[in-house]
């Protein structure tokens, strides 16, 4: 229960404010209402153990929306595509958006494209229903440098280029790193806000991640409205080392220090947020699925 967001991701390996950035196509395969679904990650252990069985808990607690946070050799959960659309269907579930870490070895620096590894990812969410297709990690080695990062800003757009033509969006999902690390006088996330297109890129902002760092979550999304389709809806208490080594951990929604009511408030009024996807990763001697439970009666009391 221990194992970091961090650690996790490195083994398994807005909408627009100017909603008429989009094409028609694109505006149509978007609902324009509001979704509150949670990230798989939430219940890892849960989902290692028994997927079907773990879906179907979070199911009857009310979530109709599910994020996943596992594909590996082209499955989720151990499930193929098409076999894990039809367990949520069966279940009366949909998985809207999911995170893959987009990588180095994701991009051909020099055919200028992207490897068939990234082609199938992209490929295998379009299959399962997803409509974002969101990178939670940025290597260090492609943000040594300001160019490194330009150079990637650019592999950024691409993929929202490709996500597009399957009627999807790229997009991407901080940590705290982001908001620590300058290169050339900037943040590395207001690079990634500068460099990218809004309409290829959407930012799915993670309120606790960032909130040991200084950053203040509130503050970005009044700067730029409209920039975040997804919010990671958590509170985080001060614990000691925490899940980012910052001294934070994640705690049911409400209870903790991290003004998370009035960040997703904020999203939904002018951020652009249009998917509030709850996420705890710490317990504090709960379960997990306890916690969801919470974490949802608590999301719908905010009238979410």
């Amino acid at each position: 229960m221990k194992t970091s967001r961090r650690s996790f991701i490195q083994k398994s390996g807005l909408f627009l404010a100017g909603a008429g950035l989009l094409s028609p196509s694109l505006r149509a395969a978007f609902d324009p209402a509001t979704i509150t679904g949670i990230q798989l990650y939430s219940v890892r252990e849960d989902m290692k153990r028994d997927p079907r069985a773990t879906l179907e808990a979070l199911a009857k607690m009310g979530f109709r929306y599910v994020e996943h946070a596992n594909y590996i050799d082209r499955k989720f959960y151990g499930y193929p595509a098409a076999s894990f659309k039809k367990l949520l269907d069966e279940l009366g579930l949909k998985m809207l958006s999911g995170h893959t870490v987009m990588g180095k070895d994701h991009w051909d620096a020099g055919r200028k494209e992207f490897t068939d590894s990234w082609k199938q990812t992209v490929e295998d969410a379009a299959l399962v229903g997803q409509e974002l297709v969101i990178s939670p990690w940025l290597d260090e080695s492609l943000r040594k440098t300001y160019d490194d990062m330009l150079r990637y800003m650019e592999v950024f757009n691409q993929s929202g280029e490709l996500c597009k033509q399957w009627g999807m969006r790229f997009g991407y999902h901080n940590h705290n790193f982001e908001f620590t690390q300058k290169l050339n006088g900037q943040t590395v996330y207001d690079i990634i806000l500068a460099q990218t297109d809004p309409a290829l890129v959407v930012q799915q902002l993670d309120i606790g991640n960032l909130y040991g760092t200084g950053a203040d979550a509130y503050q970005i999304i009044k700067a730029h409205p409209g920039r975040f389709l997804s919010l990671h809806v958590k509170d985080e208490i001060k614990t000691g080392k925490g899940e980012m080594n910052d001294g934070y951990e994640s705690t049911v929604l409400g209870t903790g220090v991290a003004n998370t009511r009035s960040v997703t408030d904020l999203g939904k009024k002018s951020g652009g947020t249009l998917h509030f996807i709850i996420e705890q990763e710490s317990y504090q001697g709960k379960t997990p699925l306890a916690c969801a439970k919470e974490d949802l009666q608590i999301m719908k009391s905010w009238g979410y």
